[in-house]
Parts: C-alpha cells; sequence; structure tokens
C-alpha cells in the first residue's frame, strides 16, 4: 500500500549571509494513512524543519518529499498544524474560532455547522462555544485549536510541541485527551516533541535524530494494546523499557 508521506533521502540546509548551517541529511522515512509518529532528537537538531517540509514552507535541497506517491506540488494535501500556542482570536468566540476554517475556504455551510456543533458536544466544549478564549482553562483551549483544525479535514495533522506552553499536570490531561480524539477521528499525526515520555506514550512509532545535521539513528516500534490511553502506558513496564531503549539511541548512558 503506497504511504500517505515518504521522505526519500531529504536533505536541507539554512543559508544565511554568516553562511550555511545543514539541518538535515538523508532523511527517509514512510508514514501510513492513521499511523501516530512522533520525532525527537536532541534541540536544535531539525525536528520541527522535517514538520516545515512537509507543510510546504520549505523545498528539500536533496531528495523528495511524496504523498500517495506524488510530489508535494503534484498531489497538494490537506495539512493541518498545531503550534506550541493554541492561537486561538481572542475577539471570536469559540464557536468563530472553530469555524474560522471553513470560513476562510468559503465553506461555512450548514453541513459544517452541524460537525462543528458535533465536535464541541462529543469532546465536552459545546457548553463554552460562546465563551472567549480567555475565560477558558488551557486544556479546554487546547482541544478548541484541534478542533479548529479538524475542521478543515486534513488528511495530515502536524504537531509541533502543542503542549509545551501548559504546567506539567494539565499536559499530561491534554496529550490525554487529545490521542483520544485523533484516535477516535483516525487522524494521521506527526508530533515533534523533546518530551520522551510523551513521544513514546503518544505515539506508534518513533524515529530518534541525530545532533545536527539531523540523520535517522534509529526507530522504535511502539507495541502498546490499542485501547490503552497514553496515561495507563506510563505506568507499565514496557513503557520503562522503550524509554531506556530510546534514551541509549540518543547517546545518553544509563
Amino acid at each position: 500500500m503506497e504511504a500517505l508521506l515518504r521522505f526519500d533521502h531529504v536533505s536541507f540546509s539554512y543559508h544565511t549571509m554568516k553562511g550555511e548551517t545543514t539541518a538535515l541529511t538523508d532523511i527517509s522515512f514512510a508514514l501510513q494513512e492513521g499511523e501516530f509518529l512522533s520525532v525527537v532528537g536532541p534541540s536544535g537538531c531539525g525536528k520541527s524543519t522535517i514538520l516545515s517540509l512537509i507543510a510546504g514552507l520549505l523545498e528539500p535541497e536533496k531528495g523528495s518529499v511524496f504523498f500517495h506517491g506524488l510530489t508535494r506540488q503534484q498531489a497538494d494535501p490537506s495539512i493541518g498544524y498545531m503550534l506550541q500556542r493554541d492561537t486561538l482570536l481572542e475577539w471570536r468566540t469559540i464557536w468563530d474560532n472553530v469555524l474560522l476554517g471553513p470560513e476562510i475556504q468559503g465553506r461555512k455551510n450548514r453541513q459544517m455547522k452541524e460537525k462543528a456543533e458535533e465536535l464541541l458536544k462529543r469532546y465536552d466544549l459545546y457548553p463554552f462555544r460562546n465563551s472567549r478564549p480567555s475565560q477558558l482553562s488551557g486544556g479546554m483551549r487546547q482541544r478548541a485549536a484541534l478542533i479548529r483544525t479538524l475542521m478543515v479535514e486534513p488528511e495530515l495533522l502536524l504537531l509541533d510541541e502543542p503542549f509545551s506552553a501548559l504546567d506539567y499536570e494539565t499536559r499530561l490531561a491534554v496529550g490525554n485527551d487529545i490521542a483520544k480524539i485523533l484516535r477516535e477521528e483516525k487522524q494521521t499525526a506527526v508530533l515533534v516533541t523533546h518530551d520522551l515520555s510523551e513521544a513514546i506514550s503518544l505515539g506508534d512509532r518513533i524515529l530518534v535524530l541525530s545532533r545536527r545535521p539531523a540523520s535517522i539513528v534509529h526507530e522504535e516500534i511502539l507495541d502498546f494494546p490499542k485501547e490503552m490511553q497514553p496515561l495507563e502506558k506510563r505506568n507499565i513496564p514496557r513503557f520503562q523499557q522503550y524509554f531506556q531503549s530510546i534514551w541509549r539511541q540518543m547517546g545518553h548512558e544509563e
């Protein structure tokens, strides 16, 4: 089966007046539809550069990025992007924030409004639909931001440290909530994170990058029961085994 996303020997460098900085070298991997891929590695190694290449914000210097076997330009995929901050618009209600994508696309019709209502009800935000973002907790705001992203029906969701602005307890709870939403919506996703425990608890598979210029030094396929929630995964021995294995691959001692 043709992969939804494929990197084929991709390399990329940043160019400034001071010179060239190679960020990625010879990156190859594939992502199947419905899969949740976590990407980890040292700070500044180029994890977010991978997301920018997927989104089309950057072009590979060498190699190619394919969607369904086509180049990015040929495929023109629908991609959702969640950043570290929720970027909800304070002057719009949660309802209007959620419908922002369809509004921009000229698709703010009855079908989209019914979908927004259904998602807000399913994920416990409907009672707050007329609230402003500042009236919601950090976790609720992130759920609203995810629903807004899902409203544009992306083929692929990119998550760039989406929980890093939250305190630890909220981060655990929101990660659990968002993982549940993505599973229920059968959403394909790529997560970039510095938090190895988060990567393991949320992902189906992990790519470990080296220091810059980054290459893939390890791939770990995670085997947890499908029905197990991220918080539950953290409490079983297998989780610690994965953590220690990947920690070593990242160049750390026991």
